[in-house]
């Protein structure tokens, strides 16, 4: 019996599951076809079906990170300072599913600084990111609870706080819990409004 397209999907929404398991277990370095087909319990001959390679893996990988980042819930926090700072704890691992899926964002960095075309498209990702937040930070200088200054440089360095903290966290999160993460970003909050 001819498979319809229906299965074809189910079985693609299972071959996504399975490659988000291993990244979550394993990052970018454990994300292999022999890995993702044991996760699947199918044999890689099936996976070769869906990516006869692992560069298509790995393509397909991060596709279905950034659709399950875009798909986050984000706080929302009207405008201004507050919406500063809602962005900004979007990005921390406050959650045991925000601190899975930085784990998979850090250990694919490795894979993107070694291709140009993902290194590319990275660097556009997260210059779209300071743009957002270079938005909120001019709503918040409008208001008055930040002082004048290059909305664009304040960006840049709200993402490069956060982003650090995501890694201190990440290695070592009995020093960097959750409460502690917000209590930083707080504090770096209160010194640029200073």
């Amino acid at each position: 019996m001819a498979r319809t397209k229906g299965d074809h999907e189910a079985r693609r929404r299972d071959v996504s599951e399975a490659v988000w398991r291993v990244l979550a277990a394993h990052g970018f370095g454990g994300l292999t076809m022999r890995a993702v087909a044991a996760e699947l319990g199918a044999t890689t001959g099936l996976l070769t079906h869906y990516f006869p390679a692992k560069r298509d893996l790995v393509g397909y990988a991060l596709d279905l990170l950034d659709e399950r980042t875009a798909a986050r819930p984000r706080r929302s926090a009207g405008q201004g300072l507050a919406a500063v700072r809602a962005a900004l704890l979007d990005i921390l691992p406050l959650t045991a599913e925000a601190t899975a899926g930085n784990r998979i964002w850090v250990s694919s960095w490795d894979t993107a600084l070694a291709d140009p075309a993902l290194s590319d498209a990275y660097a556009d990702k997260y210059g779209r990111s300071r743009e957002r937040l270079a938005e909120l930070i001019a709503t918040a200088q409008e208001h008055g609870e930040l002082p004048p200054g290059d909305p664009g440089r304040l960006a840049a360095g709200a993402q490069s706080f956060a982003l650090g903290l995501v890694v201190q966290a990440l290695f070592n999160p009995a020093a960097f819990p959750p409460e502690t993460q917000v209590e930083l970003l707080d504090a770096y909050l209160d010194s640029l409004a200073a």
